[in-house]
């Protein structure tokens, strides 16, 4: 721009690590320059050809993104650096950052959103003004954001009317274009609410598959400090609850309930919109690759060999 193991987990049943391992498949993972400098080898850590997103945090340097996405595009992964609407001063801006991208690194995937800021920092206020600028066409993949509990950054009274025709206004831009779309979405941490979402999605006949946000493996208090930070909704109260419980106040997170929910709900639903699992490595890189291979996904392949 996220999911989990609070309570203790009910036993799985005998059909869970193969539902897991299905819908782990062709997962994603989100990354920060400072956050890949901690890694020595992407290839040892991702399976080959994971899409890498390259989050555009303000204040980011574009040298700094460029260098990143050049970096994770040579280890020979699919590079998709965030475009945030809200801190990109013009149109000669982006098509400067877009041109050095694809120059220096190759770049063919996007994810444009509308960012985390309150005031624009120029001419654009939502990713729908990116697309119009006619800047990504020829990209072969574009992204955009999702809310499964509201935005109240644009919806300020806690509904979702404005977010909802966003998502439909990009739907349509997808059928009148040859652009392959889909919308990756915030960290959430109950299934229930995410499953009704996007049934909701479907029933207003929005088509855009779903890449369903993930907080990987990490501690409570990290959770509950990117949680607030990024608006999560009502599913917090499930942070809340276990940071109540001393018994696991001190144990790591870890998103199997929310992965194995989805993932049973998947393999039972024809057509669910989720299409697959965008990782938020909150914890660490290397310790959310560990957990999604430890839990049916493919590994990376070592550095050696």
């Amino acid at each position: 721009m996220a999911l989990f193991n609070f309570r203790r987990a009910a036993p799985q049943s005998s059909e869970a690590p193969a539902l897991n391992e299905a819908f782990l498949q062709g997962y994603s993972i989100e990354v920060m320059p400072r956050t890949a400098e901690k890694v020595e080898d992407f290839r040892a850590l991702l399976p080959r050809g994971t899409r890498v997103y390259i989050a555009h945090i303000e204040g980011t340097p574009i040298d700094d993104m460029v260098a990143t996405a050049r970096r994770v595009a040579g280890e020979g992964f699919d590079v998709m650096p965030h475009f945030p609407a809200r801190i990109i001063h013009d149109k000669a801006t982006l098509a400067d950052w877009i041109a050095r991208y694809k120059g220096e690194a190759g770049v063919k995937q996007a994810l444009l959103l509308g960012g985390g800021v309150n005031t624009p920092a120029g001419d654009f206020d939502n990713s729908m003004q990116l697309l119009e600028t006619g800047l990504f066409d020829g990209f072969e993949r574009l992204h955009v954001a999702g809310h499964p509990e509201g935005n109240k950054d644009i919806d300020k009274d806690g509904g979702d009317k404005i977010v909802l025709q966003a998502l439909k206004w990009k739907n349509d831009f997808q059928n009148r274009t040859d652009a392959k779309m889909a919308i990756a979405t915030q960290f959430c941490f109950e299934a229930g609410p995410v499953i009704a979402w996007a049934n909701r999605l479907a029933a207003e006949g929005i088509t855009l598959p779903i890449h369903i946000g993930v907080a990987g493996p990490a501690k409570l208090q990290t959770l509950i400090k990117f949680a607030v930070s990024c608006g999560v909704g009502a599913s917090l109260r499930v942070l809340q609850k276990r940071a109540m419980d001393v018994t696991k106040l001190l144990l790591p997170y870890e998103p199997t309930e929310f992965v194995s929910e989805l993932a049973a709900h998947a393999a039972k639903t024809p057509n669910f919109g989720i299409e697959q699992v965008h990782f938020f490595p909150l914890g660490g890189i290397k310790t959310n690759a560990a957990w999604v291979t430890e839990n049916g996904g493919a590994a990376g392949v070592p550095a050696n060999a």
